[in-house]
């Protein structure tokens, strides 16, 4: 006897139906719907669907309802939540930890003035991971965000709660940022797209302007790749990235064939497994049968770039709760931190004197990732080596070390791009046998989103018949 898989959705017959964001503003913009029309579906959408995935982190519905909306923007009126590492005006920012209760943000992040500039309306704060630094939405003290494809399994992270929601049709958009994954996971996770823009695409929040790499970049999940272009056109409309070409509003697949160079297994070390290997493949043969022209290509990354990703990890774990009394809360517990936290922390302090030559070969790798597209205008490859794992299979209660041993096998391609600061893309290619999403990975030269854009139009529409 076979049992129904535990999927969670929020697809009514309402104001919001199965549209997008571009679908629904073109809505408000006709005077077809209102945007508190909109507002009250999500609403009500929302709270059908959190109560198993635990997705939201604050609400903040009258805020919502008392938005002015601009209709001449490209996403006016689309209900959309922020993630809770984000300052929003009048709303606490917790960072998905127990060691502080925050008190409400006196002013907006340069992040969230760029993103309602698109004229989106804010519902609420979505749930991460302690400090962005897991790739499962867990906690040592609460309960798991879940996939509403299978609430058995992780949506990711670190912006799980905002995959989540979007994957359920919570809202069709929604906040998300990426230090070494975290846009890209979570949309391989639950069947999403999510682009993690070039450095210095996007407005950066304080944190990420101080950090010495910024890793950090802003960005959003979708359902389609268009609500990801308008996201971005939106964004070049406010504040365009002067050292950067222009990405445009892209609302096609181009014609022109590409070279995309093929890679299946991480150079690191981690093996991809059969459900992901058979994902890419597939979706390089899509490629192929586009006029694209694939061959294997080599990531210029290895088991010591790995290791200096980690070290680097473990020393913003380190000064995030080293400063915290200090640039967050006075009232700062970091007794109160998770596993994975005051694992990574004590592991800096452990290895102190390998954290200069980490850094140093890490901002080398900017150039080694350039080279590697001498030959090929994008590479793709898996998003991660493995299909979603089960809700405690990432732990943060679990021992530090094997955590840290899945964590490196599992996210394995793209913090590359963090420490190059490349654009990637994530984009739905398939499900695993348990109902869960795998993703595909394509990375380009450091400003070529709208390459990126392209073909990601081009697969949406191969595999899905989306124009």
């Amino acid at each position: 006897m076979t049992h129904p898989r535990p999927q969670v959705h929020a697809y009514f017959d309402d104001a919001l139906g199965e549209h997008d964001g571009v679908a629904l503003a073109a809505l408000v913009r006709s005077g077809e719907r209102s945007p508190a029309e909109l507002i009250e579906a999500a609403i009500a959408r929302v709270e059908a669907v959190d109560p198993e995935l635990h997705a939201v982190q604050v609400r903040a519905y009258d805020r919502a309802r008392a938005t002015r909306v601009d209709t001449d923007t490209l996403l006016a009126g689309v209900p959309t939540f922020i993630k809770d590492n984000t300052d929003v005006l009048g709303l606490p920012t917790n960072h998905g930890t127990a060691c502080f209760v925050a008190k409400p943000a006196k002013h907006d992040s340069p992040v969230t003035t760029q993103y309602l500039a698109s004229g989106m309306v804010v519902l609420g704060k979505t749930r991460l991971p302690e400090f962005g630094f897991n790739a499962a939405t867990e906690y040592r003290f609460d309960e798991p965000v879940r996939n509403p494809w299978n609430t058995d399994y992780s949506p990711g992270a670190s912006s799980g709660g905002s995959g989540a929601l979007v994957a359920a049709g919570a809202v069709p958009i929604s906040h998300a940022n990426d230090g070494g994954g975290s846009i890209r996971i979570p949309a391989a996770c639950n069947g999403l797209v999510g682009l993690k823009p070039s450095r210095g695409r996007f407005a950066d929040g304080p944190q990420a302007k101080s950090l010495p790499i910024n890793v950090v970049a802003e960005g959003v999940v979708t359902r389609s790749v268009r609500d990801t272009a308008a996201y971005a056109a939106a964004c070049e409309q406010y504040a365009p990235a002067k050292a950067l070409l222009p990405i445009g509003h892209v609302q096609s697949a181009g014609s022109q064939p590409l070279r995309i160079g093929l890679v299946i297994d991480s150079p690191s070390g981690a093996v991809t497994d059969s459900e992901t290997r058979a994902a890419v493949e597939r979706t390089a043969k899509t490629l192929e049968a586009m006029g694209h022209y694939v061959d294997v290509a080599a990531i210029p990354i290895d088991t010591q770039f790995a290791d200096d990703f980690v070290a680097y990890w473990a020393m913003l774990a380190f000064l995030s709760t080293r400063t915290a009394r200090l640039l967050i809360d006075r009232h700062f517990n970091a007794k109160r931190a998770d596993g994975l936290t005051l694992g990574l922390r004590s592991q800096f302090q452990r290895h102190l004197l390998s954290a200069p030559g980490a850094l140093r070969r890490l901002k080398k790798a900017q150039a080694d990732y350039e080279a590697a597209f001498a030959a090929h205008d994008a590479i793709l490859s898996p998003v991660l080596s493995h299909v979603p794992p089960k809700i405690g299979y990432l732990s943060p209660q679990q021992p530090f070390e094997q955590l840290m041993d899945r964590l490196r096998n599992y996210v394995a391609f793209t913090p590359l791009n963090n420490v190059s600061g490349g654009p990637a893309i994530a984009i739905p290619a398939g499900r695993s046998a348990e109902g869960v999403p795998i993703g595909a990975h394509l990375s380009a030269k450091l400003g070529d989103e709208a390459v990126l854009l392209r073909l990601a139009y081009g697969l949406e529409d191969a595999q899905w018949g989306v124009s």
